[in-house]
């Protein structure tokens, strides 16, 4: 009997712990799969979709940066995807290429059930306004906060996105808005969401420190063995709490999962298992 196969498609790839997570999911599910990574050409995302489709994979997470191109290649968008213009997982169904975006649900699993932060009723800067912000930005909306500010160095993109959500946004009687780094105002939030890469690199964006009060709670969407730049900085602010993206990362591929497999994994152990092993891999 052959073995299902899924796949993440990405460039980088190599990196990334997605095949450790769907490997102990798919065990501790009694699921007979196989998963592992493909580095796609940066030119040709459509082709090593449509031959992993010919070889027989059932599914396909997409990271970095093709998350915005996979919903050209599907017939069947999830109402995320068609909201964000980003898709994160593909999948079969009746014949047909479906595609959804499991990153925003990932995230606010993370923040409202993991972490047990609130978000109804709050003030929320989010920065950055690529694929990764594109993909939560619904999710988020619709845990109702009082107002989400999107922050991007280029005001403009920062302004469109906020125009693709601003329906989201009213339905849930919430607020949002685009603009620059240097103009979000001069007030606190309650909670930050970091949605760019560039302090893995030791960037940090032009925010005025008054965007942290020490009841701001901040969360990074990326992750490492050591806190990232971005949450030693408001650290140094006096942030009373923050904390990476690993949980994100486990959670929306829990919803991965449960997309092709009909069955939602326990995350909290395999959440774990990543800190002490991002944890030893310092020591």
């Amino acid at each position: 009997m052959s073995t299902d196969r899924y796949f993440l498609l990405g460039n980088p790839v190599s990196h990334s712990k997605s095949p450790f997570i769907h490997t102990t999911f798919a065990e501790a599910t009694a699921q007979s799969l196989q998963y592992a990574t493909r580095l796609c050409p940066l030119d040709d995302f459509a082709g090593q979709v449509q031959q992993l489709w010919q070889e027989g994979c059932l599914g396909m997470n997409v990271t970095v940066p093709f998350k915005e191109q996979a919903p050209a290649l599907c017939q069947v968008l999830s109402p995320r995807v068609a909201l964000a213009g980003a898709a994160n997982t593909l999948y079969l169904r009746d014949g047909e290429v479906c595609c959804d975006n499991t990153d925003g649900i990932g995230m606010m699993q993370d923040i409202l059930v993991n972490l047990g932060w609130q978000v109804t009723a709050k003030r929320v800067l989010v920065l950055g306004a690529g694929g990764a912000v594109r993909g939560v930005l619904q999710p988020l909306l619709q845990a109702r906060p009082r107002e989400v500010v999107v922050a991007n160095r280029t005001a403009a993109r920062a302004e469109a996105l906020a125009d693709v959500f601003a329906r989201t946004a009213a339905e849930q009687d919430s607020q949002i808005r685009g603009c620059g780094f240097t103009d979000v105002g001069d007030q606190p939030f309650d909670l930050i969401i970091n949605g760019t890469s560039a302090s893995l690199q030791g960037e940090l964006p032009p925010l005025p420190a008054t965007v942290i009060a020490s009841t701001t709670a901040v969360y990074d969407m990326m992750y490492g063995a050591e806190p990232t730049p971005f949450l030693h900085w408001a650290e140094r602010l006096g942030a009373e709490r923050g904390q990476d993206g690993l949980g994100m990362l486990v959670e929306q591929a829990a919803e991965a999962f449960a997309l092709w497999r009909g069955v939602r994994p326990q995350t909290a152990p395999v959440i774990e298992a990543l800190r002490q092993t991002l944890l030893a891999s310092k020591a």
